[in-house]
Formats: C-alpha cells, structure tokens, sequence
C-alpha cells in the first residue's frame, strides 16, 4: 500500500490545479470559495491572470505546483498532455502524494499512467467530472473516480468540495471508462434535444412552447435546462466546447468495437459533431450540434 501525505487532510494545506480553463478554473475557483489555498498553472496567460483575480497563487511552471502541493488536480484536454505533466516533472514527484486527473483520457493510458505514478509512491485518482464547467460552478457535477481507494478516501473532503456526489469506481481506469459511457448517454440527449427543437422549428411551431412542453413530460431530460435555451436563442457561449465531445465520442466507439459491440447512435452522433466541427462550430458551445439539425451547416457550405 503506497503511503498517502498526512498533509492531505489539513485545510491550511495547499491544492494544485494544473490547467485552468473551462473545467479547471471552477474546479480551482471552487477550491478557492472552499477555503484552500489554491496553486495553480497554465500555459495560458490570460487564463493565469484569471485565476489570480479570483484568490489563486500563481506557479511559473507544473512542476512548481507539483513542488509545493501534496495534492494536485490536472485537468488538461488528453492523456497526452497529462504524460507530458508528468515526464516533466518526474524530478518533483514524491512517496505519498497524490495526483486528481479531471482530464477524460483513454482508459488504457489513464490505466497505465496509475500504474507508471503507483510505481513511484504517487498516488493516481482518475476522477473524471459529469458536468459542464457551469455544472461545476453550482456544485452540481458528479465526480467518478478510480484509483486507490484509500486515497480516494483521503481525498473525500476536496471532492465534495468540487461535486454534489462522488463514486469511486474501482481501480485506474474505470473513472475513464465511466466518464466514457455517461457521456455517451448524455451526448445522445443533447443530440435528440437539437433534433427535436429543429423538428419544432422546421413545422413552424413555437419552439420555446415545445421546449416548455417536452420539459414538462416524459421526453424530459436534465440536459434541457442548460441547453434548452441556448439552443433556441442560438447562444454558443461555450461551456464544454464541440469538439471536446467529438473527442470523447470517438474515444465511446473505440471502446464499443472493443468490446464488439454495434453502437449505431454513437456512430451517427459522430458524424453530426464531425460536420459540425467542419463548419467552424468546434470551439463553441456543443449545443451548437443544432445548427446541423438545422440544416445551417450544409446552406452555409453551399452547393
């Protein structure tokens, strides 16, 4: 059993956060609000100024927050960029301390990245995030987490602060893995929810009278209170960007053909985020999805 820094559990301890953008800034921000004393860096400058408006030190580099705190989380956009983290600062990691990856990685690399850091007394939790950076805002996200369990448990009172419940799943990888099948059910509501609202668009009816109608019955789903709205009014100020989910969806069907099987739904949920992502939407919001629904992406492509 790896040893897991005391220092963990002391409040005046502080937490890293390295990669502060959508996700990792309100996981920072609600360290932050928590009480922590919060380290914090990104390659981002402006990013970086942010998060020391709101009460977070700022580290030069991600191997000074991993210097001077016993528990870091990463939230980077792939496994790849977490590899890098960690080949840099191989020189400052040490016997007990522990590492909350955020970002949605491959399993199989998150896997081997638990079992790389377990190798040298870090612990590794893969605690992938259920919501939208605006979820994480109002302490409404879920976290689903693998790894050690002790230090998961070592751990319980960031979590909670960070998420309105948290699971630990099992070992390295099964956070990913999780991650990967909630998104797949959340991606294909978000998709029917754009459908529905172009279909109501498209027959000329009140849209917004549809949205109240299909939210007050049994077509109801969470995910049409935050993109409901955005959807009709065309708002793609991003709160978990397009092209984050395409990743994530191509990263479901490699699982699914792993594991033999079909998943039509995913493979045309593909395709929409792909045309989508082809007209430009990438960075926006993934509500954004509506505008292929919409038929806008082809006219705008012309002939």
């Amino acid at each position: 059993m790896v040893p897991i820094a005391a220092a963990n559990a002391a409040t005046h301890s502080p937490v890293g956060v390295i990669g502060l953008g959508l996700l990792g800034g309100e996981l920072a921000q609600r360290l932050v609000r928590g009480g922590r004393k919060v380290i914090g860096f990104d390659v981002n400058a402006e990013r970086q100024a942010a998060f020391g408006r709101f009460g977070g030190e700022i580290s030069s580099s991600a191997a000074g927050v991993l210097l001077s705190c016993d528990c870091v989380f990463l939230s980077l956009p792939t496994h790849k960029e977490v590899a890098e983290v960690v080949a840099t600062a191989t020189h400052v990691l040490r016997r007990g301390q522990i590492i909350i990856d955020t970002t949605t990685g491959h399993p199989e690399s998150t896997e081997a990245q638990g079992t790389e850091l377990a190798a040298r007394g870090v612990v590794y939790l893969d605690a992938t995030i259920s919501g939208s950076s605006a979820q994480v805002r109002n302490g409404s996200a879920i976290a689903m987490v693998g790894g050690d369990a002790d230090g998961f448990s070592a751990c319980k009172d960031l979590l909670d602060l960070i998420a309105q419940q948290s699971f630990h799943t099992g070992r390295s990888g099964t956070g990913a893995k999780m991650k990967l099948v909630t998104n797949a059910v959340l991606g294909l509501n978000r998709a029917a929810l754009a459908e529905g609202i172009a279909l109501a668009e498209g027959l000329g009816l009140d849209a917004a009278q549809a949205l109240a109608i299909m939210r007050a019955g049994p077509a109801y789903s969470r995910i049409m209170d935050r993109k409901g709205e955005k959807m009709l009014n065309s708002d793609f100020t991003p709160e978990a960007r397009l092209s984050q989910h395409l990743k994530d969806v191509r990263l479901i069907l490699e699982l699914g053909a792993q594991a033999d099987l079909p998943m039509p739904l995913s493979a045309a949920h593909r395709a929409i985020l792909e045309e989508a992502e082809a007209a430009g939407l990438g960075a926006l919001d993934n509500s954004a999805l509506v505008q292929v629904l919409r038929g806008l992406t082809k006219k705008e492509a012309g002939p």
